[in-house]
């Protein structure tokens, strides 16, 4: 009998120590990329974050798909982000300052969005953190990204344990059946079109 009680203490503690390891594995930060690595087209497959006005705009998206291509300085990204409204396209242009692990939005003075790319075991999918700090919004926001619209089950069920390890809820997942945006504007784009106030609301 003893025996069998000190089998499953030794379990448990085995349990106990090696969750710690899984979530630390998880929400671990990838070290320096090479900037062609992220270049071209994704979309986002899903996001959460803990900011709940956010989350809801997240929600009335159609589509969302990022470009990432390279600049003229080996430290900075050139980054696009198209959002789907029913049949109306919004076109959002950043240059993102790429750190060793981590990354910063330059969006002026309005507000701080930095950064880090996570570990990923989906060989054509990026997870993105993001800390946003503003007068009107303090959160942290998780986003898995893929070449694909749609990643496989394991995939979607990995991203959603980093989201609890990172404490944040549930995500929105894109319907991959709803329209792209193209990458271009079809016309010349509307003030609305071109906003780029509102980063702090997007993805």
């Amino acid at each position: 009998m003893f025996a069998v009680c000190a089998v499953t203490l030794l379990c448990l503690m085995s349990v106990s120590h090696s969750a710690p390891m899984v979530c630390e594995e998880l929400t671990h930060a990838l070290d320096q990329q090479e900037p062609h690595h992220f270049e071209g087209k994704w979309s986002l497959v899903a996001g959460s974050l803990n900011h709940l006005p956010s989350m809801e705009a997240l929600r009335l998206r159609d589509s969302i798909t990022m470009y990432f291509s390279n600049s003229s300085e080996a430290s900075t990204i050139s980054y696009t982000q198209v959002n789907r409204f029913g049949d109306q396209c919004q076109y959002l242009h950043y240059n993102v300052s790429v750190q060793s692990s981590s990354f910063t939005f330059d969006v002026g003075n309005r507000f701080e969005l930095v950064g880090s790319f996570l570990y990923t075991s989906c060989p054509d999918c990026l997870v993105m953190w993001w800390n946003v700090t503003s007068p009107r919004r303090q959160s942290k926001d998780l986003y898995l990204l893929s070449r694909r619209r749609e990643v496989e089950q394991k995939d979607l069920e990995e991203f959603r344990a980093q989201l609890k390890c990172s404490q944040l809820p549930e995500p929105v997942v894109m319907d991959s059946t709803k329209e792209l945006c193209p990458e271009l504007p079809e016309s010349r784009p509307t003030a609305a079109q071109i906003e780029e106030t509102s980063v702090e609301e997007k993805p």
